[in-house]
């Protein structure tokens, strides 16, 4: 059975509100530094390891973007949507606002 799920369902998936859902799901953190940045990459490194689904991870001064999407499936899976949520909890723990896409 396919975990594959449509925009519409990943933008209604709990603690996914903030995420921007074209052809891959899309969040850009305002981290303030490079050291903050840094410490999110490693957290979004140990989520995706544990979850063994690994997004496209854009560290830059004071951003880090973050882009979801399942190849297996070829779009959304219910795996991008939970570590959407996982990502946006670790985001906020470090005090990390998400951008306006």
């Amino acid at each position: 059975m396919s975990d594959r799920i449509t925009a519409q369902d990943f933008e209604a998936a709990p603690g996914t509100a903030d995420w921007h859902v074209a052809d891959a799901a899309e969040r850009v953190f305002e981290t303030g530094s490079f050291d903050v940045g840094a410490r999110l990459v490693a957290r979004i490194a140990e989520l995706a390891d544990a979850a063994n689904h690994h997004p496209d991870v854009d560290l830059r001064y004071g951003t880090v973007t973050v882009r979801l999407t399942s190849h297996d499936v070829g779009g959304l899976s219910r795996r991008d949507a939970a570590l959407a949520r996982e990502i946006a909890a670790a985001a906020r723990e470090l005090g990390v606002d998400a951008k306006a896409v």
